[in-house]
């Protein structure tokens, strides 16, 4: 698998969101079945979120939801909410293959900056940001109320 080139699509259709969902699950594990990822998938892509499906074939095998935002800090950025390769694939190349079609949205966009959170225990994650470019430049705090 290593160096192969896989098709970029957006999901277009909760049938697409559907078909993420095993995948997506692996990072969000309290996802608590398709029909709520696909629920959400859909308010979420109301409020601009898409989906961009690294596909092998007809099956999804990296995932990068994203939105483009605007604040004071950056001005107009893209907005990675969600970035996961399939765990039986990690480590060759689809990550960053996904990383650079990533990018390549963010200046499509007319976007300067592309900007992620990770936690701070996600220390194989960071080391996968540093290799693609990504620098650490803040903490985020919150708090639930």
């Amino acid at each position: 698998m290593s160096g192969a080139k896989f098709k970029a699509v957006l999901a277009a259709s909760q049938a697409d969101a559907r078909r993420c969902y095993p995948l997506m699950k692996q990072l969000r594990p309290h996802l608590a079945s398709e029909d709520e990822f696909a629920q959400r998938w859909k308010r979420q892509t109301a409020d601009g979120y898409k989906l961009l499906m690294l596909m092998d074939g007809d099956q999804p095998v990296a995932l990068g939801g994203y939105r483009v935002q605007e604040n004071l800090v950056y001005g107009r950025f893209l907005y990675v909410d969600d970035l996961v390769s399939d765990a039986s694939t990690r480590s060759s190349g689809l990550g960053s293959q996904l990383m650079n079609c990533l990018k390549a949205e963010t200046k499509a966009q007319g976007c300067e900056k592309l900007v992620l959170d990770t936690a701070l225990s996600n220390s194989l994650g960071q080391r996968f940001y540093f290799r693609n470019g990504l620098l650490a430049t803040a903490m985020r705090f919150n708090v639930a109320v």
